[in-house]
């Protein structure tokens, strides 16, 4: 499969959510998958495709020319796509993975993992969403997504499309059992 992840181009305050990227990384390698990520070189972004990449699977990055004229760009990894602006790598980034995880991040990293939430909600991409909650990171959106099935803005089976956890292993099993909600 191939796994998108969005996240953070810096490491973040806490060393756990680097922890938690070299765990995914290693996860994602050690299952034969393949990353699609941002293709930075520099915060959770490098962190997550160095340990794939030391871990033996292949690293797919995209990245707008502006970015790259920044150097911040990964060198070292197995495929790196060029594009435009920022709408068409989220694009290429979405149409690419059969799964989708944010690290901890910022506001990109959110905008990226709603908009791929929303399209799965109304049928325009079927795949798992995962927001790895590492150290209770996004405790406050998952209470707002409860919140939404509360309110009568999202339906229950809509809310279980989406898992927040810190665990690779119960992600694994979110994945691995997707296809049977």
């Amino acid at each position: 499969m191939k796994i998108t992840v969005f996240c953070g181009a810096n490491d973040g305050r806490n060393e756990a959510y680097k922890e938690n990227a070299k765990e995914l990384g290693k996860w994602i390698a050690d299952n034969n998958h393949t990353l699609v990520y941002g293709g930075g070189k520099v915060g959770l972004m490098g962190i997550l495709a160095d340990t794939v990449l030391e871990n033996n699977s292949e690293v797919i990055g995209i990245m707008p020319q502006f970015l790259v004229d920044r150097e911040i760009s990964h060198t070292g990894i197995t495929e790196f796509i060029i594009v435009d602006d920022m709408s068409v790598r989220k694009e290429k980034l979405v149409d690419l993975g059969d799964v989708f995880v944010a690290l901890p991040g910022g506001p990109g990293t959110l905008e990226e993992i709603s908009q791929v939430i929303s399209w799965v909600r109304v049928g325009k991409k079927d795949a798992p969403c995962i927001l790895m909650n590492v150290d209770g990171y996004y405790d406050f959106l998952e209470q707002y997504f409860d919140k939404m099935v509360e309110e009568g803005f999202l339906t229950k089976e809509d809310r279980e499309r989406t898992l927040f956890t810190d665990s690779v292993a119960e992600m694994h099993e979110f994945i691995r059992n997707y296809n049977n909600k």
